[in-house]
């Protein structure tokens, strides 16, 4: 596993300690001229959830392989937080954000790899 992989997979651990839900990996390993190689995407019930769910991330990534995010925008609305890890770029969404931005559907021509939400 790569350390894009191992990255991919520790912003979801991160994601589903805090109770994210509909977590998709879009992987654009495929599509030319990408600002980074792969999106997660998912969503939090509330700006507060929104909140735990971006330091749960934070920790998880750092603890386990030593990166922080470059940059954290939308902390203060906390209704679309973007993390950027260079080669991912990680969205948490209120729901209707979410559904009104519609990422999936603009990077259509990703792979998308939905993870069940942990109940």
């Amino acid at each position: 596993m790569n350390q894009t992989n191992v990255l991919v997979k520790k912003i979801t651990e991160g994601i589903q300690e805090k109770k994210g839900k509909r977590i998709v990996v879009a992987d654009l390993t495929s599509i030319d001229d990408t600002i980074c190689k792969y999106f997660v995407i998912c969503q939090g019930n509330s700006p507060s959830q929104i909140l735990a769910i971006v330091d749960s991330i934070k920790e998880h990534v750092r603890k386990e392989i030593k990166e922080k995010p470059e940059g954290v925008d939308g902390l203060r609305n906390a209704q679309w937080v973007a993390m950027d890890y260079a080669d991912v770029l990680v969205h948490v969404f209120l729901p209707e954000t979410r559904d009104f931005y519609d990422l999936e559907h603009l990077w259509a021509d990703a792979k998308l790899t939905s993870i069940p939400d942990l109940d």
